[in-house]
């Protein structure tokens, strides 16, 4: 919200000696954080001057239309004489005051104003546009300002606010009352003392006669006010001060009845509505749309309505997305003599909800689904009209319609002393029911108990706490005490230092971390190529998601990680290796929804149940990816693209620092290549837990996410690895040689190597300390089919030296066991 100082004046009394800096100061510390305060017009500097024009002589022979104009400046050029200006624009005529910039001045941009000869004559200095000036966006021709607007040759800076500074406010969405002058000026009369004028307490006679009929369904508003204005003068400009308001509150001019209501709207905080009434058919209604309406907007798109929306139609059907936009059949043209104002209070949530389905977010949509004040709109629809009758020559019509299904605000109950105790300091007596007044609240007091009912312009004060805030800034965040809390913690916790030490691991090994938003949808689970039944698709549904196109929490991290990878990817980084570790959300069939739990009070243990029942299983995971070089060349070798074996790895190094092994085998499992993927367990207390999945990516996926070719992922679940963990003891070292013997083993080419190193490890015996796998072959001498994998055994005895026989002998235990579990034979 940007708020010029001059127009904020004009609602508080505030000291001559306040800049716009030191409110920016007092506005931050109360909660209402100005980001900027611009500064405008100090690119400005003189001789900028009122003047006349006299006479104008039109030049011929050139391209365009170009005008010779003598100005009178008066004492303004130190002559007296009039001034000689070359001039292109064709929208003003002899007679006409307009604003001059001499010799000497320079504008906005560095712009600096000479006297030079042009078309064959001498031109002293410029005849100024808007957009010149810095005052507006317009490009129809110079600014000719009213009769009687200053004296020919006085300074035009001051009178046409050209210096204002500017505060530009970033609203957060429970502060809705601070989009608009009015809220921003309540707040600052509180915090200077000062008094304050309400724009919005107006003197508004009671209807003559009956209104334009209307209808409302109180869930989806509550209040509704139309009021008309008839022979309205559509040629009729704004005037000037109204579109330099406009434009330094970042809101483009357009036409005087738009104008009007925009400026309304930023005065009062009430988004307003104009119609073209003649091109209304009967009464109108507030409803839910229909499934299957259509509607053609401000913005010539033909948009299909939900049921959700809220519609405001006559008897042709829709005329407006209420509280988004207006319908293109309605709109005010230059045309229209007749007009409707319009003002509601609509339900926040449906406006919020229709402006991110439709994808349009306007002033108008921003502060309904913040909250607006539920009692201003005849106040606001009756200033939109005066200004209409004021400035366009319109009458205003005695008979309006005002339906108001509003139910009274309910009293809060709350300590006198509860703010204290919320920010740990002690408040004098009377500060919370100061503070409570100033911000217009009922306050009664019995005692310490206070009842207190919060204003039409608070809807976001619901219970004590929100109370307690508000004294609390008002009174300063910073002078709330910083106390050193005492220790009270042991340190982190073992899953603590297992992601940490994760999380080293894999940063030590080339990874680099990120964090993604856990939010996708339907369509990321298409890109994995998962399959209907597939449980990764049952996920829970936001009811208010900051996309609409991402509104399901994740079930599995590999989404996040694939568009974090393309991304880097389309920014020039071919050799990537990500990593994220981080919860995902897994409801369980008919989850409950969560209940909404007091704020007055602890939770009851029933209470706590229904919480923890609706909650879904949240298990920790660890997710990597890969693409490119994991070893780049150089003078040392060539490099090493990133395979299947490399994501494995990722995970053994996972499972490693909790002193887990993994077991890998063979698998199917989206989304990664059916004959390029591995199933990853542990044991834990006896049992065999599937723990993740690794290996290289389906094309489908790869096309879908954009990924390069041949990209390896991995994603485990960290909290059954921890599950396995089993305490660390140190190793025995013997002191004895040890024995090595290699074995080659020729099986089926189906024949997992994991299975053959199991089988050998168990057949050895105790003498064993270690198995190696060291060479893969298939070839013509192993035969078609088969496969020879060769194993260094190592044999150690803590008490003595192996003899040839004892390693031996375990060797051939190996063997058997070996042959005995997988076909294996001995090659020769």
């Amino acid at each position: 919200m940007r708020v010029p100082l001059t127009w904020l004046r004009e609602y508080v009394d505030l000291p001559a000696d306040v800049t716009a800096r030191d409110l920016a100061d007092r506005l931050t510390l109360a909660g209402l954080e100005v980001e900027t305060v611009d500064e405008l017009g100090t690119d400005i500097s003189g001789p900028v001057v009122h003047g006349r024009v006299l006479s104008i002589e039109e030049l011929t022979g050139f391209k365009k239309p170009i005008r010779f104009c003598l100005v009178d400046v008066g004492g303004a050029n130190g002559t007296g004489e009039p001034q000689e200006i070359v001039c292109g624009a064709r929208n003003f005529a002899e007679g006409d005051l307009v604003v001059v910039c001499l010799p000497g001045a320079e504008l906005p941009g560095g712009f600096r104003i000479g006297a030079r000869k042009t078309y064959g004559r001498m031109s002293a200095g410029m005849i100024c546009s808007a957009t010149e000036l810095g005052l507006w966006e317009d490009h129809t021709g110079i600014v000719v300002l009213p009769e009687g607007f200053g004296e020919v040759g006085e300074d035009a800076i001051g009178p046409l606010g050209l210096r204002e500074d500017v505060l530009d406010i970033a609203v957060t969405p429970d502060r809705g009352y601070a989009l608009s002058l009015r809220g921003v000026a309540r707040d600052t009369a509180a915090l200077y003392g000062v008094g304050f004028r309400d724009p919005a307490d107006l003197a508004v006679a009671e209807p003559v006669g009956e209104g334009t009929p209307a209808e409302i369904d109180p869930a989806l508003c509550d209040r509704y006010v139309l009021r008309g204005a008839t022979g309205f003068d559509p040629d009729a400009p704004s005037p000037l001060w109204m579109k330099r308001r406009l434009h330094q509150s970042g809101v483009r001019p357009l036409s005087l009845a738009v104008d009007v209501t925009n400026y309304v709207m930023l005065e009062l905080g009430q988004p307003l509505h104009a119609w073209d009434r003649a091109q209304l058919r009967g009464g109108l209604r507030v409803r839910a749309a229909s499934a299957g309406e259509k509607l053609e907007t401000l913005d010539h798109v033909q948009r299909s309505l939900d049921a959700d929306d809220i519609v405001i139609a006559d008897d042709s059907g829709p005329v407006n997305i209420a509280g988004v936009m207006g319908g293109l059949s309605t709109e005010i043209s230059l045309n229209s003599t007749e007009v409707l104002v319009e003002a509601a209070h609509f339900d926040a949530m449906h406006i919020a909800r229709a402006s991110r389905r439709h994808q349009l977010s306007s002033e108008s949509s921003r502060r309904f689904e913040r909250g607006v004040d539920s009692a201003v709109q005849l106040a606001a629809a009756s200033r939109a009209v005066e200004l209409l009758a004021e400035l366009g020559g319109a009458t205003v019509e005695t008979a309006y319609t005002h339906l108001d299904r509003t139910p009274p605000r309910e009293a809060i109950g709350v300590r006198a002393s509860h703010a204290g105790s919320v920010a740990g300091m002690d408040y004098p007596e009377g500060t919370t029911e100061r503070w409570l007044r100033a911000i217009g609240c009922a306050v009664e007091a019995d005692g310490d108990l206070l009842r207190v009912t919060p204003p039409t312009w608070r809807p976001d004060i619901t219970d004590p706490n929100d109370l307690a805030e508000e004294v609390i800034r008002f009174e300063g965040y910073e002078n709330i005490p910083s106390i050193r809390p005492r220790a009270s913690g042991r340190g982190l916790t073992a899953s603590q230092r297992l992601r940490r030490a994760v999380g080293r691991t894999l940063a030590d090994t080339g990874f680099h971390e990120v964090l993604n938003y856990p939010f996708v949808g339907e369509r990321d689970l298409d890109g994995l190529q998962l399959g209907a039944a597939d449980d990764r698709r049952r996920a829970l549904r936001l009811a208010n998601p900051l996309n609409e196109g991402e509104p399901l929490l994740r079930t599995t991290l590999l989404p996040g990680l694939f568009k974090a990878l393309a991304r880097n990817v389309g920014r020039g980084l071919t050799d990537v290796a990500l990593y994220e570790m981080g919860l995902v959300y897994r409801p369980g069939p008919g989850t409950a929804r969560a209940p909404m739990l007091p704020v007055d009070r602890g939770p009851s243990a029933e209470e706590l149940a229904r919480v923890d029942a609706a909650l879904p299983e949240q298990p920790r995971r660890v997710g990597a990816v890969l693409s490119g070089l994991v070893e780049r060349a150089g003078w040392w070798g060539p490099g090493r693209e990133a395979t299947w074996a490399d994501a494995v790895q990722a995970a053994r190094d996972t499972a490693g620092v909790a002193g887990v092994e993994l077991e890998v085998e063979a698998d199917q499992h989206a989304p990664w290549h059916p004959g390029r993927c591995a199933a990853l367990y542990v044991r834990a207390g006896g049992e065999r837990l599937l723990v993740g999945h690794a290996g290289e990516l389906h094309p489908r996926t790869v096309k879908a996410f954009g990924l390069p070719e041949r990209t390896v992922a991995v994603e485990v679940e960290l909290d059954r690895i921890e599950r396995a963990r089993v305490p660390a003891t140190a190793p025995e070292v013997s002191t004895y040689p040890v024995a090595t013997q290699d074995v080659a083993l020729v099986v089926d080419s189906s024949v997992p190597v994991g299975r053959i190193s199991e089988a050998l490890t168990e057949g050895a015996g105790e003498l064993l300390e270690s198995v190696r796998l060291f060479d893969v072959y298939t070839g013509e001498q192993v035969g078609e089919g088969r496969k020879s994998v060769a194993f260094a055994l190592r044999f150690r005895a803590g008490d003595r030296t192996l003899t040839a026989e004892e390693a031996g002998a375990a060797r051939d235990a190996a063997v058997t066991a070996a042959a005995e579990r997988t076909g294996a034979v001995l090659r020769g």
